[in-house]
């Protein structure tokens, strides 16, 4: 279902600057390097390196206040999106969610129902735990995503044609 209208407005899309947080309790280990246990940070950075350029990879602890100076650190250093993948779920450890919503100027409703539906008919109800979320900080485009590689490929093959055409809008 391509629109004309809409393919001529993605025209001039922008190489977009990247920063990728892990959140992970279990894999944390201080690295700012690619972590060989974080394949959902990799598969985040494979997928994206083709187009646009990677400025930053943190992986860190499930913790608030540490994830929102790595948020504002990325923001305030150029970087033009920002997509974290873990602690989205509903377990107590799990804060992304709650961390990131309150600090949105405008939120992306779409891509968390495209997200969630998508989820849907890959496997059934069990969407409904998805809580991927998507919204604009301070000028930065911020996409947070489940931590299972599953999930992450899913929300790189929604967002990623877009991110071009996002940055764009995010600099009018």
């Amino acid at each position: 279902m391509n629109s004309k209208t809409m393919e001529e407005h993605k025209k001039d899309q922008k190489k977009a600057k990247i920063g990728i947080i892990t959140l992970s309790d279990s894999k944390f280990n201080a690295s700012t390097e690619l972590d060989d246990e974080d394949l959902s940070g990799q598969l985040i950075k494979s997928s994206l390196k083709d187009q646009h350029q990677i400025i930053a990879y943190r992986l860190i602890p499930d913790d608030k206040e540490f994830l929102l100076r790595v948020l504002d650190e990325m923001q305030r250093s150029g970087i033009d999106v920002i997509i974290t993948t873990g602690g989205t779920g509903i377990s107590k450890r799990d804060i992304t969610i709650e961390t990131i919503k309150p600090i949105l100027q405008k939120e992306l409703d779409g891509f968390g129902e495209i997200f969630r539906y998508e989820s849907y008919l890959e496997i059934g109800s069990g969407a409904l735990l998805s809580r991927a979320t998507a919204g604009v900080y301070k000028g930065t485009l911020i996409v947070a995503l489940p931590g299972s590689p599953h999930a992450v490929k899913l929300g790189m093959k929604i967002i990623k044609p877009e991110l071009g055409h996002l940055v764009k809008h995010l600099n009018d």
